[in-house]
């Protein structure tokens, strides 16, 4: 118990493993191209892509993590599964966009692109592949709510990211859009597609959230048609994209909404396996001792200076 401890308290990154059943390893590794080797950079993005051609055997995406930049990798955080002979199954790569918005700079999770293992889709992974992350930074960000976006066409997904966090617009029943939803869309669309793959020549419908020829500007093959797209065991949401999507021509909607208190419960309470929740919440002790311990002895460190505050020259005039 103490090594993993200390060794949480030395990463500037987070850089994280629990085991998914007995048979699943998950590994979530922050800013990777800020700090990993290049013999371990090239090893992460030969796992990803392992997955990507197995979910897309007849195409190659080329943004994002697939560009082979190190750079892309700078601001995003993978969350990889394996099994336990370190066979990758499935992967999220959760973007970090910092938007220029007043009085002060907003960051927004981008739940970005997922990809699993067609042999695993019944697997029970939508848990680890879209919460864990948010569930993890919301713990070290202690415990303020942090903004979460996604851009898709799948109706599954849809009802995801309707049912796990607060506040999301759109979705069906909503009670309205709030000024903040629509600012930051506004500041995703104008600097922000290349994170997901959209091109200039999309457009942003502001008053459904919905960006029409939306797979133009990378993103091209993970276009899906109706009948391709995971349903929803909800059919409201299914019924929702119907509505609102077209597919021939390759719409995506924008939702936007937080991780905060409440989503953190309905996430504890309903979306992890109950086998799983203990180990959930020792990660998140682990991930949260640099931001939510260590402050608590650096305060009462007499020895140490803070901001305009001075330590004293003798120990003893304390």
């Amino acid at each position: 118990m103490i090594r993993p401890i200390l060794h949480s308290l030395r990463r500037d990154y987070m850089d994280v493993r629990l085991r998914n059943e007995r048979d699943r390893m998950v590994r979530i590794v922050e800013h990777p191209g800020r700090w990993m080797s290049d013999a371990d950079l090239a090893a992460l993005s030969r796992d990803l892509r392992t997955i990507a051609a197995r979910t897309l055997p007849d195409g190659g995406l080329t943004y994002g993590v697939f560009s082979g930049d190190r750079a892309h990798l700078s601001d995003t955080i993978i969350t990889l599964v394996t099994l336990r002979d370190g066979t990758p199954i499935a992967f999220n790569a959760l973007a970090i966009m910092t938007l220029d918005t007043v009085p002060d700079p907003t960051p927004v999770l981008h739940l970005g692109l997922v990809m699993i293992d067609p042999d695993q889709q019944s697997g029970g992974l939508s848990w680890v592949l879209y919460g864990l992350t948010c569930f993890l930074l919301f713990v070290r960000n202690q415990f303020r709510p942090i903004w979460v976006s996604s851009v898709t066409q799948v109706p599954a997904v849809v009802g995801m990211v309707s049912n796990m966090f607060s506040d999301v617009w759109p979705k069906p029943d909503a009670d309205r859009r709030t000024l903040a939803h629509v600012l930051l869309a506004r500041r995703i669309m104008d600097n922000h597609r290349h994170v997901f793959g959209v091109g200039q020549d999309a457009t942003f419908d502001e008053a459904r959230f919905v960006i029409t020829n939306a797979y133009t500007g990378g993103s091209d093959d993970l276009k899906k048609t109706w009948d391709s797209a995971h349903k929803h065991r909800d059919a409201v949401f299914n019924t929702f994209c119907a509505k609102e999507l077209d597919y021939e021509r390759g719409d995506d909607v924008l939702q936007l909404g937080r991780m905060d208190l409440a989503a953190l419960r309905h996430y504890l309470t309903r979306d992890v396996p109950a086998s799983a929740v203990l180990g959930v919440l020792t990660t998140s002790l682990f991930v949260g001792l640099r931001h939510l311990i260590l402050p608590v002895f650096h305060w009462f460190d007499t020895k140490r200076q803070f901001s305009i505050l001075r330590p004293a020259k003798d120990a003893d005039d304390v």
